[in-house]
């Protein structure tokens, strides 16, 4: 019985204290975001290579590029022919009852051909024979060849039936193809002939032809493209702006940056051989504040003739015209310390501007480009001077108030810093819209690896640091709604010794590693 009572009085004790919640304290420490950055992440479509221990940035986009194909369009054209009686005639076998030469113009907005050969393209030819015979259509296109030997075809159309035209289709590869231009009399251009002749079967019988019996060729060129093309490409002009955009400094929020004296090369290659003239209209660039600063300079507007490429098929030379823009002769320096990151570049170019001066001999050939192409070259020794770069990073801080709750805490920043610049750092707490919920500061500076260690295994200086973001209470209360963080640094290149912002050379293979985890004091509940 006493036993009885004692299980009981234990049970209802028991019960009694799972009316209050166990609760206990405990710290919590992981990882949150761990990222290098180094100038492979920072340059967009540059070459860097490595120059007397540190970078050289070649930077050679190409802005514009025109060939064969885009200067030489050749539309589907069709010759169509028709012939036909005003009377009726018996026709004995084997006569011939058609003999047809034709010109026919290509329709080409623009230019003026004397001869193309072709890459690619088809014809396609029909006949449609009315007569109660077999007709023998035999069409041959003078000037079109192939390793010397003219275009001819002879095709067998079947005998018409009950009103029911013979038909014969049939499409020829024209790879390979020349086209002769001229015309009938040689001094034409955009004029394709053609030689058709019909005769009866020799074997079959006598038929009879009326007005209403209609023979009909048809042959339809398609998908030409050319390789080679000679004529007069008369005096077109291309104008266009090119957007060049430079991703990396997206991330720029303010600040400046210094840069050692440079050039810009604007390349303009032609290799057509077609008098041209081309100009540079604008060159101007903005930045992450909406700042514009245009590129200045007597070369910028300036006409500039183009010579015609030299020689031929195998043995073509482009001639090149350089315009450079240096420090002499320009504003290049702000131009690029504006850290523009949209540029545009407008450009004008005209072909053959004093007219046929070729007589017609204006070739292209498969390698013929005309390119406008720009190019930088500078070491990267840059000074910076508070110049601020943004980052924005997902995280989820949820916690559940009824379990877990976080109490106090700070974010802790490890850095490993082979960048020859100092900085401060803020974390932007941001919520799902973006909106900044908190901002805190770093307890201490980002080092410059000039006040680091020498790293043997990279072979140059790299400094550690230590950050730490301590949380308010007014953060942790809406710890539930930070989203994301926005690693706000800003950047220095200060000299350690006297504190002045110098140019400093960055070593080749440097890096900025961090580590950010958490260091929370959490409120347990059960």
């Amino acid at each position: 019985m006493k036993t009885t009572i004692y299980i009981l009085i234990f049970s209802i004790v028991l019960l009694s204290c799972k009316k209050e919640a166990t609760i206990w304290e405990s710290d919590w420490s992981s990882p949150l975001i761990s990222d290098t950055l180094s100038l492979n992440n920072l340059v967009n479509d540059s070459t860097l290579a490595e120059n007397s221990g540190g970078y050289l940035l070649d930077l050679d986009r190409t802005l514009f590029d025109l060939n064969i194909t885009e200067l030489v369009n050749i539309p589907d054209t069709t010759i169509a022919e028709d012939f036909a009686f005003s009377g009726t005639l018996i026709l004995n076998p084997g006569v011939s009852f058609v003999n047809s030469i034709e010109e026919h113009n290509i329709n080409i907005p623009d230019v003026q051909l004397k001869e193309i050969i072709l890459t690619n393209g088809f014809i396609d030819v029909r006949v449609e024979n009315p007569l109660g015979t077999v007709a023998i259509f035999n069409v041959k296109l003078p000037g079109v060849a192939k390793g010397g030997v003219t275009f001819e075809q002879t095709y067998f159309a079947p005998a018409a039936i009950g009103g029911n035209v013979g038909i014969v289709d049939q499409s020829i590869d024209l790879a390979g193809y020349s086209l002769d231009l001229t015309g009938v009399s040689g001094g034409e251009f955009n004029m394709l002939q053609s030689l058709i002749t019909v005769q009866t079967d020799p074997l079959g019988p006598s038929v009879e032809i009326t007005p209403s019996d209609i023979t009909k060729v048809n042959a339809t060129f398609r998908n030409i493209k050319v390789e080679y093309a000679r004529g007069y490409f008369g005096n077109q002009i291309i104008s266009d702006t090119s957007d060049v955009l430079i991703d990396a400094l997206s991330a720029v929020h303010s600040g400046s940056l210094d840069l050692p004296a440079t050039t810009i090369q604007f390349i303009i290659e032609n290799g057509l051989k077609v008098t041209a003239e081309g100009s540079l209209t604008t060159v101007s660039n903005e930045n992450y504040a909406g700042n514009i600063v245009s590129l200045t300079g007597g070369n910028i507007g300036t006409a500039l003739n183009l010579d015609p490429a030299t020689g031929s098929w195998n043995s073509l030379v482009p001639s090149l015209k350089v315009v450079e823009f240096n420090s002499s002769n320009s504003n290049i320096e702000s131009y690029l310390e504006n850290l523009g990151l949209q540029h545009k570049i407008g450009y004008s170019m005209q072909m053959n501007p004093w007219g046929n001066v070729s007589g017609g001999w204006d070739e292209v050939f498969p390698n013929s480009n005309l390119r406008i192409r720009m190019k930088a070259t500078m070491p990267l020794m840059i000074g910076l001077d508070n110049l601020s770069v943004r980052d924005t990073f997902d995280v989820s801080l949820n916690q559940d108030p009824e379990k877990t709750r976080v109490i106090s805490g700070e974010l802790i920043l490890q850095a490993s810093n082979g960048f020859p610049i100092s900085g401060t750092i803020k974390l932007h707490m941001i919520n799902s819209e973006g909106n900044i919920l908190y901002t805190v500061s770093g307890s201490n500076a980002l080092n410059s690896s000039l006040v680091g260690d020498m790293n043997t295994d990279f072979g140059f200086f790299v400094a550690n640091s230590e950050m730490h973001f301590f949380l308010p209470e007014e953060l942790i209360d809406v710890l539930n709604d930070v989203k994301g963080i926005i690693v706000e640094s800003n950047f220095n290149s200060n000299n350690p010794i006297t504190g002045i912002s110098e140019q400093q050379n960055i070593p080749f293979g440097a890096f900025l590693a961090i580590k950010l985890k958490t260091k929370f004091k959490t409120e347990n509940r059960f």
